[in-house]
């Protein structure tokens, strides 16, 4: 299903600094009217307390900018679901704590998508809640890419690979038949998700048959402040030889490496594309070498090539990152038109070339929406 005039939302908006100034962010969808204000947030209050204080804050002025809008339902994004979920469900106290056992395998995304189910609770607990996970999306794809090489009881106790960004991936695979055709929409196709946090996806058939993040997401390509997939043996060699624990450990594959460790600048790729510093040309360079290198790996996976197709943040606005990645990529057939690609056109890629290649944004919101409408029968 693709989305509609009439599936756009009446507002939209974020609460951004959550911890420190937080600011709510709004648009009015119909008139275009943009709202930006200022969160009070008492002084001691802990980050539970925090997320109620930004919802409560929302809700009110939803109820002062939209008089009579009745809040039915809420839908959120859970980064994981483990073996537990393999599709969206309605949330309850019993589920939120079966997804806190998994805090340890997303601890920079998880807890933060609880507390907001949680304080919800407090807030209304008349409303209805679904929680929509970015695993559920990967359990098509191949049942030997969930594994890795270790003992099998290990495997048996859920150290296996998961997969993330499912949403966006669902989003993005729902509009390819419009964009390429249902017969090409069936091929093999790799989508790549680059923001700061990044991914790709190998479809066939619209479905998933691999990812490149596994049991956690700092598996994969390199990212703004993760490291990707990083040979074993530098940590025990960090363990051994520098005395490092779990929680330094955590801290450089999590938020020091990367765009950001590599560079010493910053993990935003516009800054880096707009330094001339030699360590940000080569923190560039080692993101589409390596991206590029996860593409060639995916394509076996999605059993060819029809499209490459990018996506994010990175993947939707910045045109130099998608170029450097197709000319890695020459040797597939891969060929890009300059002008579609620096205007961001949807399709950037030049007459000759043997692989499409698309700029879809993503909306994993919309999915979101989609799934609560349909699971609660609201629609």
């Amino acid at each position: 299903m693709t989305p509609r005039l009439a599936d756009l939302p009446q507002l939209s908006g974020q609460v951004e600094g959550i911890g420190a100034e937080p600011l709510m962010h709004a648009k009015d969808t119909h008139t275009g009217e943009r709202f930006t204000e200022n969160l009070a947030v008492p002084d001691g209050t802990d980050q539970n307390g925090q997320h109620r204080n930004a919802l409560e804050f929302v809700f009110d002025w939803i109820r002062r900018h939209s008089p009579g809008v009745e809040i039915v339902a809420a839908g959120h994004r859970i980064v994981h679901g483990g073996d537990h979920y393999s599709g969206p469900v309605v949330l309850s106290p019993d589920a939120v704590s079966t997804l806190e056992t998994l805090i340890p395998l997303a601890p920079l995304h998880q807890p933060h998508n609880l507390r907001a189910i949680k304080s919800l609770f407090s807030l209304m607990p008349e409303v209805r809640q679904v929680g929509c996970f970015d695993t559920s999306f990967h359990r098509t794809r191949h049942p030997v890419a969930a594994r890795f090489p270790l003992p099998r009881a290990l495997f048996d106790e859920g150290i296996k690979r998961y997969g993330f960004h499912g949403l966006s991936y669902e989003f993005v695979a729902r509009q390819l038949p419009a964009l390429l055709g249902d017969e090409k929409a069936r091929g093999g196709i790799v989508v790549a998700h680059l923001g700061n946090g990044a991914s790709m996806c190998a479809l066939r058939d619209g479905l998933s048959r691999d990812t490149s993040m596994g049991f956690t997401a700092v598996d994969g390509i390199m990212m703004g402040t993760r490291t990707g997939s990083i040979d074993p043996g530098v940590m025990l060699h960090l363990i051994e030889q520098k005395g490092m624990d779990a929680k330094a450990l955590s801290n450089l594959v999590y938020k020091q490496s990367g765009l950001l460790g590599v560079s010493g600048i910053s993990q935003d790729m516009r800054a880096l594309l707009e330094s001339d510093e030699v360590a940000a040309k080569e923190a560039i360079e080692l993101f589409c070498y390596r991206a590029a290198c996860m593409i060639g790996q995916l394509t076996m996976a999605a059993g060819g090539f029809e499209a490459l197709v990018f996506t994010g943040g990175i993947g939707e606005h910045a045109a130099p990152i998608r170029a450097r990645i197709a000319e890695w990529l020459e040797w597939t057939g891969v060929r890009l038109y300059p002008a579609a690609n620096d205007r961001h056109a949807t399709r950037i890629h030049a007459k000759d070339s043997k692989v499409e290649v698309l700029v879809v944004p993503t909306n994993e919101e919309w999915m979101i929406a989609h799934h609560t409408v349909n699971l609660l029968g609201l629609g």
